[in-house]
């Protein structure tokens, strides 16, 4: 229903206009609502960062820590490595000496031997 140009609104057509009106702006207010239940404040944020931070900083300190740990195992592990091998070479050393050593003295003797008595 259209309203003629100079014509006045009734006041049940302005109740019904006010009435929509309302619960427009009842619907508009009910969803502002539920969004600003997901919203935080900005000192709120700001603390939960500084913690996010905080842990962040610890775990970066901990992979420090492990690193160097971990390092210094690889480090001890080496020194181990070439005391083992230092170890392995004197004891062949010893093995040898112990071994030739007498051969070598008693094919002395031997020859020594051999030669003083047919002189």
């Amino acid at each position: 229903m259209s309203v003629p140009p100079g014509a006045e609104p009734t006041l049940w057509e302005l109740h019904r206009a006010v009435s929509q009106l309302r619960e427009d702006l009842r619907g508009d207010l009910a969803q502002l609502a539920a969004r600003l239940d997901h919203v935080v404040t900005e000192d709120v944020y700001r603390a939960d960062q500084r913690v996010v931070e905080q842990r962040i900083g610890q775990v970066e300190a901990g992979l420090t820590a492990l690193r160097s740990e971990h390092e210094q195992v690889v480090e001890r592990s080496a020194q181990q490595r070439r005391e083992d091998q230092a170890q392995a070479a004197a004891t062949r050393r010893l093995v040898i000496s112990s071994f030739v050593s007498p051969l070598l003295v008693m094919t002395l003797q031997l020859w020594l031997a051999s030669h003083g008595s047919a002189s």
